[in-house]
C-alpha cells in the first residue's frame, strides 16, 4: 500500500488542465459556428461574445445592472444564511420543537419556491426587494438543513464530558455546538451563492426594470444571443469570484480543521 500526495507544485498543473479544458471549449465552439456546423444565430459566436463584453465594460452600460443583481444577491445570501442559520440551531437544540414543526419543513421544503416569484413581485413591487425575498427563500432551506443535521451530529459522548467538566450551555453552544456547525453551514454556503444568484435573476427575469436578468431578457427580446450569453457569463464570472471569497473565508475559520484529502490510499 502507498499513498499518492498532493503537492503545492501540483497546483500549476492543476491550473493549467483546468486553462486547457476552457479554452479547449471555447476553439470548439468557434470552430463549429465559423465553419457553420452550429448556428450563430442560435449557438452565437465566442468573439462576438467576447466583444459583446468588452463593450457593456468599457462603456459603463453594465454597471449598473450588475450592482442591482449583486446587491439582491448579497441581501438574500446574508438574510437566508442568517435565518436558516438561527433557526437550525433553534430546531437543533429543541427536540420537541424539531418535531412539532417537522411536517410543516418538509412541506415548505417540498414546494418548488421559484413559483413564489409573481407573488412576492406582487407584494414587494418591481423593486429590489421581491427578488431578495425569492433568494432567501431559496437560500434559509439549504442552509437550515446543513445546520439542523449538523448539531444533531455532535457526538454525545462529547457533550456528557463537557457537562461533566461543568461547561454552561453558553460554553457548550460556543465550543461544541458551533464548531460542529461551522463545517456543514459553510458546506451549504457554496451552494447557497449560486442559489441566491438563481433567485436575483429569475426575479429580474420575471418583472423589474434593472439587473443582469433584466438585461438578459431584453437581449432575447431582439434574439441578441451574443447578448443573452454574455450576460450569463458575467454572471458566473462573480459566482466564481463570491465562491471564492467563501472558500478563503472558510480556509481562515477552519485552521483548525485537518485537511482532508492530501492524502489517498492507493494500490501497491
Amino acid at each position: 500500500m502507498r499513498t499518492i500526495e498532493f503537492k503545492p507544485a501540483d497546483r500549476f498543473t492543476v491550473l493549467l488542465t483546468r486553462l486547457v479544458i476552457l479554452f479547449g471549449i471555447l476553439f470548439l465552439w468557434w470552430l463549429g459556428t465559423s465553419q457553420k456546423w452550429l448556428s450563430p444565430f442560435f449557438f452565437g459566436d465566442p468573439l462576438g461574445v467576447a466583444r459583446r463584453i468588452v463593450e457593456w465594460f468599457v462603456t459603463g452600460s453594465v454597471f449598473r445592472h450588475l450592482y442591482t443583481t449583486l446587491l439582491e444577491t448579497m441581501l438574500a445570501f446574508a438574510i437566508g444564511t442568517a435565518s436558516g442559520l438561527a433557526c437550525g440551531l433553534w430546531l437543533a437544540l429543541n427536540p420537541f420543537l424539531a418535531v412539532v414543526f417537522d411536517p410543516f419543513i418538509k412541506a415548505m421544503n417540498s414546494m418548488p419556491r421559484l413559483i413564489f416569484a409573481p407573488i412576492f413581485a406582487l407584494w414587494f413591487g418591481l423593486g429590489i426587494w421581491s427578488k431578495v425575498a425569492l433568494g432567501v427563500t431559496l437560500v434559509f432551506f439549504v442552509v437550515f438543513f446543513n445546520v439542523f443535521q449538523g448539531v444533531r451530529e455532535v457526538s454525545p459522548t462529547v457533550l456528557s464530558n463537557s457537562r461533566m467538566l461543568g461547561a454552561s450551555s453558553r460554553q457548550l453552544m460556543r465550543h461544541v455546538y458551533l464548531p460542529s456547525a461551522t463545517s456543514w453551514v459553510f458546506s451549504s454556503l457554496h451552494n447557497a451563492i449560486g442559489i441566491a444568484f438563481v433567485g436575483s435573476v429569475v426575479g429580474e427575469y420575471l418583472g423589474s426594470e434593472k439587473g443582469v436578468g433584466y438585461l438578459i431578457l431584453l437581449a432575447e427580446g431582439v434574439f441578441d444571443i451574443n447578448s443573452v450569453i454574455a450576460g450569463i457569463l458575467v454572471l458566473t464570472v462573480f459566482a466564481l469570484v463570491l465562491d471564492t471569497a467563501v472558500s478563503m473565508i472558510e480556509d481562515h475559520l477552519l485552521r483548525w480543521r485537518p485537511v482532508a484529502g492530501q492524502t489517498v490510499a492507493a494500490g501497491a
